[in-house]
């Protein structure tokens, strides 16, 4: 098939988050399977300029005015065939959706140009036959196909796939006019929310097939404690709904190839695994005890992400004897608690804020237990990241963490397809008790061997994960097509 990826952010490009991992590996698997998949995406100031070929001029109806802009194109060192969207005044900007401090006012105008634009390039340099738009930013992309609908301009199905339905792109009311859209999609049916503009909705209401990042996830969504106040139009939409957990990129994070580590190591010999510990341990300035269990983190430093829960428990699990490293940042009260809880435990606690990756590949390789304690998790990759890594990730169950951990029981040990350790409580004493367990495995050595083997050979390649969303691609053409003839 013959696919267009509407997408705010893809690496190599520009990354802001996991959004960015998605578009730039799915792709790639999916143009592995025989399919033409090509991306289209803003060109932020980010993206140099040299090595981009102009493609087409662009002048789009933008609020009453006319904006003028470019598609420029490239491809990508994977391959893939890049569309790039170029408008000085709304993408040349030191940051993708703000300055650091607070989100750009006009995000709205933004994207709405941006979603116009990828409607020029399928009628213009490339006919798909679907577009498959992600989150918020390029949401308008199905109000906009489903506007041409109407006429008999051409017009294609629309996959939309939500990766975090907290993340709506919600805008003033009277902003709505800035779209260009008849009014009629200013109602509760349609845009509106509460009186203002909800980009998501747009998705949500007007995409032919929706997906999200896990079957989990797509369940909790349409509850009111996960949906974010969108899960009365999910429930709606519930026979559209599909959950597709993420893959991850094994080129990347594999310990057998990882260029970041100084010892390499598979599931059939853990030497090396055993090196990175104790590298780690000397280079995060804990003490260097082969036989202490040392549980990561990780993480954006949010509520979300289980923070909380942590730093309740974390004097207890240093008094069992385990150390702990953290890589991260985000809120300043979680910086604040972490910093002083390493004070506190200065050879037993660990902690490092901001982002370094190779560092996070160390403490992938160099921990024995990785936390993941979210509130909620639509997907999650550092629980994938971790199996690969012989490192056993502690869990909650909840969203994608709830479809890729295999609860350490009994049972399931046994039978080999443990690979964690899941609890479901919100609170601290849920926490502390999976916690408990995972200790008491790690002290008995062919327990955890075994645990450690059975997460290495987990497969959660992004080949696993375009085969289902190649489904979903004709799943969508089908009931587009279907739907016309109505």
């Amino acid at each position: 098939m013959k696919v267009l990826f509407a997408v705010a952010e893809a690496v190599p490009y520009v990354k802001t988050g996991g959004l960015a991992d998605v578009a730039g590996a799915l792709p790639v698997a999916l143009r592995g399977l025989g399919h033409d998949v090509r991306l289209v995406l803003p060109r932020y100031r980010a993206v140099a300029l040299a090595g981009l070929t102009p493609a087409l001029p662009l002048r789009l109806p933008i609020g009453g005015r006319t904006v003028e802009g470019a598609v420029l194109t490239t491809t990508s060192p994977a391959g893939v065939p890049v569309y790039l969207v170029d408008c000085p005044p709304f993408f040349d900007r030191p940051g993708v959706y703000g300055d650091g401090v607070r989100d750009y006012e006009d995000n709205l105008v933004r994207f709405a140009f941006f979603s116009q634009a990828v409607l020029v390039v399928a009628e213009t340099l490339f006919t798909p036959d679907l577009v498959h738009a992600h989150d918020w930013h390029a949401a308008l992309v199905a109000a906009y196909v489903h506007r041409r609908r109407r006429t008999s301009r051409p017009a294609w199905p629309v996959l939309f796939t939500v990766h975090n339905v907290a993340m709506q792109g919600v805008f003033p009311g009277e902003q709505f006019g800035f779209l260009g859209l008849p009014a009629e999609y200013f109602t509760p049916e349609g845009l509106e929310f509460w009186g203002q503009v909800n980009c998501l909705k747009a998705g949500l209401v007007y995409g032919d097939v929706l997906s999200t990042v896990s079957e989990t996830y797509a369940r909790e969504i349409q509850t009111p404690e996960y949906g974010a106040g969108l899960d009365g139009v999910l429930r709606r939409r519930s026979g559209d709904l599909f959950g597709v957990l993420n893959g991850i990129d094994y080129t990347r994070w594999d310990p057998r190839l990882d260029p970041h580590l100084p010892a390499r190591y598979g599931p059939d010999d853990l030497e090396g695994k055993r090196q990175c510990k104790r590298a780690l341990q000397r280079e995060r300035g804990l003490r260097p005890l082969p036989y202490a269990p040392l549980a990561a983190m990780v993480s954006r430093l949010t509520e979300q992400k289980g923070c909380d829960l942590v730093v309740a428990v974390l004097s207890w699990l240093v008094a069992q004897g385990a150390q702990f490293v953290l890589l991260g940042s985000g809120e300043a009260r979680y910086q604040e608690r972490f910093a002083a809880l390493a004070r506190a435990h200065p050879r037993g606690v660990a902690v490092a804020f901001g982002f370094d990756e190779p560092l996070a590949h160390r403490i992938e390789a160099g921990a024995d237990l990785f936390l993941m304690p979210s509130r909620f998790e639509p997907s999650g990759l550092n629980q994938l990241y971790s199996m690969r890594y012989g490192t056993l990730p502690v869990v909650r169950r909840t969203g994608g963490l709830a479809d890729s951990v295999v609860d350490a029981t009994p049972d399931a040990v046994a039978q080999g397809r443990a690979t964690g350790f899941v609890f479901d409580a919100y609170a601290p004493e849920g926490l502390q008790a999976a916690l408990s367990r995972a200790l008491a495995a790690y002290r008995d050595g062919p327990t955890w061997h075994r645990l450690q083997q059975a997460a290495m050979r987990q497969d959660f390649s992004w080949d696993r994960s375009a085969r289902r969303y190649a489904d979903l691609y004709a799943l969508t053409v089908e009931r587009a097509q279907a739907a016309a003839l109505h």
